[in-house]
């Protein structure tokens, strides 16, 4: 082969190579996001528990590219402190997204509250999601989301929305999208066909949330009962005590007059003063009946305020089973 001939192919071979790398170079640039995912994911070792939240949670295959991407972990209260400061002291939170693309999940370990970790994965994978939309993708998701939260909004939802509000006002939209997908059952068409490229069956994932939801809304609804009941039967006591201390008094001194008139021979004939003294004994009986009554409602009072410090209990201890943050130890004594 003459030497411009080689010279030649080589210049082919050159340019075809210059040409596939400024081709790569523009993928490269145009899917940085997908490249820098792909080389984390390659890298990534999920724990057994990390793995466990993913198949629970039944990820399609791009949610789990998404998933494993964020480095995500199920941390214990030290580590989960230390990478997901919380916005409000009085506000334990399950998870975050950090600024550095992690995904901190805190490991909830009441059984009470079995499903609560997985909501928190779906929850901060959505976040992911969401960072990792276009512009004019978040711009038609916001119409979506918003639809939907006008169509579920309930006193729960609002408060929570407010608080985010309070913490988070840039995030609203991308909150939304999280709760939304992972609490909310009737999303419409669009957005229902949008989610099912993140999960293989939505439903599991409401499932979860429907059923540690459950555990507070039934306590807070039999409490929330109890306190209108105790307001209500408080109000009867109290006037029904004022209505018997009246009648007492008043009792009282009719005897005491009768008594004294007795005494004082006032009576003329003997039917007068056991007709008198009939009706004292009646009023006195009937006095005793109504004491009788305000008692029982007394007892019955006691009974509803202990299940309702039984149910106080109950929540303070589900709530501190979701609190990364415990008391410390006491101060040591010399």
């Amino acid at each position: 082969m003459s030497t411009s001939k080689t010279s030649r192919v080589w210049s082919s071979i050159a340019f075809a190579l210059s040409i596939i790398t400024v081709g790569f170079a523009i993928w490269l640039f145009m899917n940085r996001q997908f490249a820098l995912d792909q080389v984390t994911v390659w890298s990534y070792e999920p724990t057994a528990s990390v793995e466990e939240l993913k198949d629970k949670v039944q990820l399609t295959e791009k949610g789990q590219f998404i998933f494993y991407a964020t480095k995500p972990a199920v941390a214990n209260s030290e580590e989960f402190n230390s990478s997901c400061p919380r916005q409000e002291a009085g506000s334990p939170i399950l998870g975050c997204y950090t600024t550095d693309g992690r995904i901190y999940v805190f490991d909830v370990t009441n059984t009470q509250l079995d499903g609560m970790k997985e909501v928190t994965a779906a929850h901060e994978m959505l976040h992911a999601v969401w960072q990792r939309l276009d512009s004019s993708e978040q711009a038609r998701l916001t119409t979506l989301l918003q639809t939907a939260y006008e169509n579920n909004i309930t006193p729960k939802l609002k408060e929570r929305m407010e608080y985010y509000q309070r913490n988070e006002p840039d995030a609203i939209t991308n909150e939304l999208h999280s709760i939304i997908g992972t609490e909310v059952s009737d999303v419409g068409p669009e957005l229902e066909k949008y989610y099912a490229q993140y999960f293989e069956n939505r439903q599991t994932i409401l499932s979860f949330y429907a059923k540690y939801d459950t555990v507070y809304s039934t306590l807070y609804d039999r409490a929330d009962q109890l306190f209108a009941d105790m307001e209500a039967l408080s109000t009867s006591i109290q006037e029904q005590s004022k209505q018997y201390d009246a009648d007492v008094a008043q009792l009282t001194a009719d005897i005491n007059s009768f008594n004294t008139r007795a005494n004082s021979g006032e009576f003329n004939t003997v039917s007068q003063f056991n007709a008198e003294r009939a009706t004292l004994v009646r009023r006195s009986a009937q006095l005793e009946v109504q004491r009788d009554a305000i008692n029982g409602s007394i007892a019955t009072y006691n009974v509803m305020y202990e299940e309702y410090q039984t149910i106080a209990s109950q929540l303070e201890f589900l709530n501190s089973s979701i609190d990364s943050f415990k008391a410390l130890e006491e101060t040591p004594s010399v």
